[in-house]
C-alpha cells in the first residue's frame, strides 16, 4: 500500500469582499468549502474544474501562500512525523518549506528578468541550506542539465529563452532542494501543444528519477488523462468527484464530470461526438444555489437537489471513487469515448 504524504482536511477559504454600497459592511465569499483529501507518495493527484472553482486557491493554500480560514494539511514528513503544515512554528516552517515547491503558470512572470538564470536556479538552495560555492555550482549545473538547459547557457537573463524553456527553468528553480511534494499550477496552458508535450515528458520522467509526488492543476483534460494517478473535479469550491484517471474518464459518477468530459477534443476530423451544452451561467460564489450548487445546470437535477446539499460518499469502495451526487449509483454517464466515424 502506498504511503500517505498529505491528507487535507475540512480546508475553507474565505475572501473579504468590499461592497459597493456606501456605509455597508464587507462581506466573504467562500471560495474553499470542507475540502478534503489524500495525497500519496509518488502519484500524481490532477485537480481539474472550471475557472474560477477553487483550484489555484487550493494549491496555495495548501503550500500555506495564502492564510486559510480554517482546516489542516497534515504532511508525513522524511522522519516520519504527522505536522500540522499549516500550524508550524517559524523554526520548523524553515525546516520543512524546502520539501514542497510550486510551479507557476506563467514562465514570463515567475522569473525575476533582473537575475541571471544561475542566480534564480540556486537561489532557493543558498536560501535553504549552507552550501559552499562548489556544491552551489555542481547542483546547478546537475538540476540544469536533467531539466535539458545547456549549462554554458546560465550566465544568460530569462528574456534570452523561449517560453518551454523558461518553464524548464522554473522548474529547475523548483527541484533544486530536492523537494518530495510539487504544486504545478497549470505548468504547460502557456505553451504550446509541441512544447507542452515536451514539458510532460519532462514532469513524468523527473517524477519517476526522483520519486516527487505531484499535484497537477490544470483545466485541460487531455493533459490531465497522460499524466495523472487519480483526479480530483472541483466545482464551485468544492471537490464533486474523486477517483483513479481510469475510473473518471471511462464512467464518470458526477452530471459535472460527464459535461467537462465531453468537451475533450479528439484529433480526428472524422470522429462526431455529442457535446454536453449546459444551460445557464456558473453560480455567482457570494451567492451560490441552496442544495447542490451544481443543479441550476443539471440535466438530471431533482427536487430534493434543489434543497439538499450532497457530500462526497463512496460510490464504488474497491475502486475507491467518490462522488458528491444524490443520485451517483444510478445515473448511467458517458465518459470519454471516440464517437461515431463519418461514413
Amino acid at each position: 500500500m502506498s504511503e500517505q504524504i498529505l491528507k487535507v482536511n475540512n480546508l475553507n477559504k474565505d475572501f473579504k469582499v468590499k461592497s459597493t454600497k456606501l456605509f455597508q459592511r464587507m462581506s466573504s465569499v467562500q471560495i474553499l468549502k470542507d475540502i478534503s483529501f489524500e495525497l500519496m507518495k509518488g502519484e500524481t493527484l490532477s485537480i481539474v474544474g472550471e475557472s474560477g472553482s477553487g483550484k489555484t486557491t487550493l494549491g496555495r493554500c495548501i503550500l500555506n501562500g495564502i492564510d486559510v480560514t480554517s482546516g489542516e494539511v497534515i504532511y508525513h514528513t522524511k522522519e516520519g512525523r504527522d505536522v500540522d503544515y499549516l500550524n508550524l512554528t517559524k523554526k520548523e516552517y524553515q525546516k520543512y518549506r524546502k520539501d514542497m515547491q510550486m510551479i507557476f503558470q506563467d514562465p514570463y512572470s515567475s522569473l525575476n528578468p533582473r537575475m541571471t538564470v544561475y542566480d534564480i536556479i540556486s537561489e532557493p538552495l543558498i536560501t535553504n541550506f549552507n552550501v559552499k560555492k562548489k556544491e552551489v555550482d555542481e547542483r546547478v549545473a546537475d538540476i540544469a542539465e536533467k531539466v535539458g538547459i545547456n549549462p554554458n547557457l546560465l550566465k544568460r537573463y530569462p528574456h534570452a529563452f523561449s517560453g518551454g524553456q523558461r518553464q524548464r527553468i522554473a522548474i529547475a528553480r523548483a527541484l533544486i532542494t530536492h523537494p518530495r511534494v510539487i504544486v504545478c499550477d497549470e505548468a504547460v496552458s502557456a505553451l504550446d501543444a509541441s512544447i507542452q508535450a515536451q514539458i510532460i515528458n519532462l514532469l513524468i520522467t523527473l517524477q519517476k528519477d526522483l520519486g516527487i509526488t505531484n499535484m497537477f492543476i490544470s483545466h485541460d483534460l487531455s493533459v490531465v488523462q497522460t499524466i495523472s494517478d487519480r483526479v480530483a473535479v472541483m466545482h464551485l469550491g468544492r471537490i464533486v468527484e474523486l477517483a483513479s484517471v481510469e475510473s473518471i474518464f471511462d464512467t464518470p459518477k458526477h452530471p459535472y464530470t460527464e459535461a467537462l468530459l465531453s468537451a475533450v477534443p479528439r484529433p480526428d476530423p472524422n470522429v462526431i461526438r455529442e457535446r454536453i451544452v449546459l444551460e445557464g451561467e456558473v453560480p455567482n460564489p457570494a451567492r451560490p444555489p441552496k442544495g447542490c450548487e451544481f443543479h441550476p445546470r443539471c440535466p438530471y437535477s431533482t427536487e430534493k437537489c434543489k434543497i439538499e446539499t450532497p457530500e462526497l460518499q463512496p460510490v464504488d469502495r474497491d475502486k475507491k471513487h467518490y462522488s458528491a451526487c444524490h443520485y451517483a449509483k444510478e445515473l448511467t454517464l458517458k465518459g470519454v469515448d471516440y464517437g461515431a466515424t463519418v461514413q
